[in-house]
């Protein structure tokens, strides 16, 4: 009786999803972490930054807006560094590409940039393999999504909810951004207006859901022209 031969395979010509990934073929990424205010995408921004840079990686950190008033990413637990700011006719990828070699990038507020930076954010990603890291506010005062952010979930490979026990006044989860000017929720005004600094009279406020739609600040007292509580 003739004996089993021991199989043999051949060489492999084609990935699969089972396939071993060849070392120092992982393809760059574009990521977008997202929450209200003070869930800790800047900490997180400043943190990841702080974790590429020991591992030899060279990156870029970019900001627009930021609470302090100068080109700076900064926490409201008191950390902060040195960032580019995004003026709106600044070309991304004509920036980074000048330099010799860039790993990673750090984008805060990136809520406020263009649409066309956004697409220049996936172009660094896709064209150039650099790893893209971005964080921000998905809607505005009104509960409506900033036009960067819309564009970063329809192109990001991954998008992260941040949630640092945010709360409410009432205690409920905090998920909207309220914009208050003399006390009053604003329902109507630009979609980005710098407030939460010394010099100005607008001040943002974390409320859930209900409150937002009710206008309830914490007084207990609806605001005019509001919805009222489901």
């Amino acid at each position: 009786m003739e004996q089993a031969k021991p199989l043999s395979w051949g060489p492999v010509t084609e990935s699969s999803a089972l396939s071993a990934v060849p070392s120092g073929a992982r393809d760059a990424v574009l990521k977008f972490y997202f929450g209200p205010m003070d869930c800790g995408k800047s900490t997180l921004a400043l943190q990841m930054n702080y974790n590429h840079g020991r591992q030899g990686r060279r990156g870029l950190m970019f900001t627009k807006h930021d609470r302090s008033g100068g080109p700076k990413i900064t926490s409201r637990i008191g950390l902060g560094l040195e960032a580019i700011e995004v003026e709106d006719s600044l070309d991304l990828v004509r920036l980074v590409t000048a330099h010799d070699r860039i790993d990673y990038l750090i984008c805060d507020e990136a809520c406020f940039y263009t649409v066309e930076q956004i697409e220049q954010l996936a172009d660094l990603v896709d064209e150039y393999g650099i790893d893209v890291y971005a964080f921000g506010l998905a809607s505005d005062f009104r509960s409506v999504m900033f036009p960067a952010a819309q564009r970063l979930f329809e192109l990001a490979d991954e998008v992260c909810r941040l949630q640092v026990e945010v709360l409410c006044w009432c205690g409920r989860p905090g998920q909207l951004n309220a914009r208050v000017v003399g006390g009053v929720l604003a329902r109507t005004g630009e979609q980005v207006v710098i407030g939460d600094t010394d010099a100005s009279p607008v001040r943002y406020q974390v409320l859930c859901r209900r409150h937002h739609r009710s206008g309830e600040l914490g007084e207990g007292t609806p605001q005019p022209g509001s919805h009222q509580p489901l």
